[in-house]
């Protein structure tokens, strides 16, 4: 997961548009949507990896809808409610319009995937593009990874993410068809249908205009959220109505492993590596229930030590006991999750609950925006070589746990690993007058209706003209 506000470029009239929740349902025509091209593999120990006909195609919040006439169809953030009264008038007045990839900051060739978190601006300097995107298959639905008692591995360069960037990919329990409906032909094909742990209200609710602006809640696995000098893997379980926002994740850092993530570490970010993540079932098979969550590292074509001792694995989720933890999760897995690519930083959070304090070496002001554009406007993630398939099977690593990392620094008992893993596009549910909004909660922006009050020991900050958050 995950970003601060859908930021992307095109055509004149889009970026003039472009700084509104958008709504529309129709495919339109000034724009044609093309998806670019990512080849991703399937795997298995018995015949190798398959090379699959699968593409990336960009969130629906980042597009421009126009009627007929080429009016908007959003105005400050919401819906233009003339042309937008109700679902079925809405989606016969309004089109939604393809994206340009490039100039949303994505780049593709072959099997891999560039984000960039900023874009030269038209009228100077840079401007904040975040794209979001996600992976969908070669029938127009997304593709739906099935990773209980599988494994999914992939390189990544994190060389250029400084303190206070994001670059993400996790799974979210979408729709295949991201809500398409008889209203809403456009669906996967444009990115409909976004869902997470921190139940985001949106302009649209996987696919539907979100009248009653209800969050939209889904199981959410954060496989890496992480920039240079910090990272960590999440589970978030749901129930029906709610879901383990805090997560139950591992950051090394947290955990007193102080030298084993950041340039010239244990794990060196300053240069490519592999990340392979095992989802360990009880009987060995996708039938199985999950029981942990493995993570491996391989760099130079060897496998990295692990941070602690027996490997860098979940097993508990004491946070998630109540939305059923790695139970829920592995149920999840097993029907089929959307992977999720973003690069996102955070206005008024500076990114600290990933990277700062407790949680990394940065300091509280390092991941301030203005500074990151300042000092690195070419930050960017890449993301290759995406795998999943039998345990085993997705790279040559010779299995087994390596010896723990010596890094550890700290002889006191670490730190609890419980972590904030929400974005800022992300927050509750609760709209009732009077309410107190909780940590890490959305309290204000355009078009926001919910809890504006914070929970004592957290205050409203600003982080853009659409997000208000408790911090």
């Amino acid at each position: 997961m995950a970003l601060s506000g859908p930021f992307p470029l095109a055509t004149a009239v889009l970026v003039a548009c472009i700084a509104q929740l958008v709504a529309g349902q129709q495919p339109g025509t000034s724009t044609p949507e093309v998806h670019p091209k990512l080849t991703t593999y399937k795997c298995t120990k018995s015949g190798g990896c398959v090379a699959q006909d699968t593409s990336v195609v960009l969130d629906w919040n980042y597009r421009w809808m126009h009627d007929k006439n080429f009016n908007s169809c959003t105005v400050n953030g919401g819906v233009n409610t003339t042309l937008c009264p109700d679902e079925a008038t809405c989606g016969a007045n309004c089109f939604i319009e393809g994206a340009d990839y490039a100039a949303s900051g994505v780049t593709v060739s072959g099997n891999s995937l560039t984000l960039n978190q900023y874009m030269p601006s038209s009228t100077g300097g840079y401007s904040s593009v975040s794209p979001r995107l996600y992976l969908l298959g070669s029938d127009g639905d997304y593709e739906l990874l099935q990773l209980n008692g599988q494994e999914l591995s992939f390189d990544v360069d994190l060389s250029t993410l400084p303190c206070g960037e994001n670059g993400a990919l996790y799974l979210s329990e979408m729709a295949a068809n991201g809500g398409a409906n008889q209203y809403n032909t456009a669906g996967a094909n444009y990115g409909s249908g976004y869902c997470d742990a921190q139940c985001p209200v949106q302009t649209w609710k996987n696919g539907t205009l979100n009248t009653n602006n209800s969050g939209y809640c889904c199981n959410e696995m954060d496989i890496l959220e992480a920039n240079s000098r910090a990272n960590a893997f999440t589970p978030h379980s749901c129930t029906a109505t709610a879901c383990d926002a805090s997560g139950c994740g591992f950051n090394p850092y947290a955990s007193g492993f102080q030298r084993y993530w950041g340039p010239g570490f244990t794990l060196d970010t300053s240069k490519v590596f592999t990340i392979i993540t095992q989802f360990n079932t009880d009987n060995g098979l996708p039938s199985g229930n999950l029981v942990s969550i493995t993570r491996k590292y391989r760099q130079n074509g060897v496998d990295v030590p692990s941070a602690q001792s027996g490997g860098d694995t979940i097993s508990s989720c004491s946070s998630g006991s109540a939305y059923g933890g790695l139970t829920t999760m592995g149920k999840a897995l097993a029907n089929g999750m959307v992977l999720v690519f973003s690069i996102w930083n955070d206005n008024g959070g500076n990114m600290n609950w990933l990277d700062s304090g407790n949680a990394g070496p940065c300091s509280s002001t390092e991941g301030n925006p203005s500074t990151i554009v300042a000092n690195n406007p070419g930050t960017h993630v890449i993301f290759s070589n995406i795998r999943w398939g039998d345990i085993g099977s997705t790279t040559g690593s010779t299995g087994g746990n390596p010896p723990p990392s010596t890094s550890r620094t700290s002889t006191t008992p670490p730190p609890s690993t419980t972590l904030r893993t929400s974005t800022s596009s992300r927050t509750t549910t609760s709209s009732a007058a009077g309410c107190t909004q909780t940590h890490w909660g959305q309290c204000g922006g355009n078009g926001y209706t919910g809890c504006k009050i914070c929970t004592a020991g957290t205050t409203c900050q600003y982080s853009n003209d659409f997000y208000s958050q408790c911090l």
